[in-house]
């Protein structure tokens, strides 16, 4: 059986791992922006709209890299946050077997 203290250690280690992939998934999202307008510079000679820059520049394949390690990002900060969610659930079942505990001693 899990103990109070070890599920608050895992809380901790949990807040350090969605921190980190929290702070991932928001600058690749900003930074995907940056790529697109920076693609977009390379494709000024040949495609004078910014319709056309926008196409070409989302079709460039450091574009779609780019969008996979997003993806791959957000899929890591979803999983931390749901692990969390469930070692926080984890405490109050505990805590709720604790007062029934102590419910039933004080009924004896």
């Amino acid at each position: 059986m899990i103990t109070e203290e070890q599920r608050l250690h895992e809380l901790r280690t949990l807040k350090d791992v969605y921190a980190k992939a929290k702070s991932e998934s928001v600058y690749l999202d900003h930074f995907r922006k940056s790529k697109l307008a920076i693609l977009m510079k390379e494709f000024i000679v040949d495609h004078k709209t910014a319709a056309a820059q926008e196409r070409e520049a989302r079709a460039h394949p450091a574009y779609l890299e780019l969008l996979d390690g997003l993806r791959v990002a957000v899929e890591i900060e979803a999983k931390a946050f749901w692990e969390m969610k469930i070692a926080m659930a984890g405490i109050e079942i505990w805590r709720s077997k604790r007062a029934t505990e102590r419910a039933e001693m004080g009924m004896r």
